[in-house]
């Protein structure tokens, strides 16, 4: 499976040490809010980054060098009360390249529609079960996140963790609450739904090819991984004329456009990758322009 699989291609190691899944960084920013009192706010950074690091989201085992390295930054936008808020949550997630100190972004996602209440001294308790305006968003985006991860490790492994988060998703689908809405097709809730689609089943595969069979590759033969990454982009631009476009497909692309102009600057295949970048990924013609230079 992917730790496996992941501890294989590390060149062996034998024993595998106990650890939690995520190393996850958060920073919390308050400046909008009108009046003073919210530094009790400042509490929350802490909590979110005990509760991503130190829960067994997982019942695998992770070396250090594997944990999901991850961050969230939440912007206060409103307080509806003293200890009520609007907010934004910007997350992103990163997966290790294969024979190098470089890290890919693997999740880039801007939420701009959570509300939660919190007070000073509040903990945050880890039951997935049980609606939380303020953890069951966590516990969604957490399992996203293994379920990426996973995906990138092998073909489908994060199926377990998609359907994880689809449990949850509706739970805050049932709660009614603000920013679980399914009308919205590039809200939180549609992403799940979209990664659990059987029509959205090529994709997933794509981002297993992508980093398997090509990024991990790069270093020891790049010929061979841009004619990999070619593939992935004309199966991506078949995709796109296939079905109406996906919010899972800017996802994609708003995480991985500069990488994709990064494998192909100063190459050979670097006019045809834009004639396919173009057509699968066109709302980011300007960024790929840059391989026409």
């Amino acid at each position: 499976m992917r730790r496996l699989f992941f501890i294989a291609i590390l060149a062996g190691c034998v024993c595998i040490a106990e650890a939690r899944e995520f190393r996850c960084t958060v920073q919390i920013n308050y400046r909008q809010l009108e009046g003073s009192g919210f530094e009790f706010l400042d509490d929350l950074k802490e909590e979110i980054e005990d509760y991503f690091n130190n829960n067994n989201w997982t019942e695998d085992r992770f070396e250090p060098h594997e944990l999901i390295e991850c961050s969230l930054q939440v912007i206060f936008q409103e307080n509806i009360t003293l200890t009520s808020f609007r907010t934004q949550l910007i997350l992103n997630s990163t997966r290790p390249i294969y024979g190098t100190m470089a890290k890919t972004p693997l999740l880039q996602i801007n939420d701009s529609e959570w509300s939660f209440g919190y007070s000073q001294g509040s903990p945050l308790i880890f039951e997935i079960e049980r609606f939380d305006a303020l953890t069951t968003v966590l516990d969604y985006y957490a399992y996203l996140m293994l379920g990426y991860d996973y995906d990138s490790f092998s073909e489908f492994g994060g199926e377990e963790h998609f359907q994880t988060a689809k449990r949850i998703q509706q739970l805050g689908v049932a709660s009614n609450a603000v920013g679980w809405g399914t009308i919205d097709v590039s809200g939180r809730a549609s992403i799940v739904d979209q990664m659990t689609s059987p029509r959205m089943r090529p994709l997933r595969q794509v981002y297993f090819q992508y980093h398997i069979e090509a990024l991990d590759l790069f270093t020891t033969d790049q010929d061979t991984a841009r004619i990999k990454v070619l593939e992935i982009l004309q199966t991506m631009y078949e995709l796109y004329e296939d079905q109406s476009r996906q919010y899972v497909f800017d996802i994609f692309f708003g995480t991985k456009n500069l990488e994709l102009v990064g494998i192909f600057e100063d190459s050979q295949e670097r006019t045809q990758a834009y004639d396919l970048l173009a057509d699968a990924d066109p709302s980011r013609l300007s960024t790929y322009e840059s391989l026409l230079e």
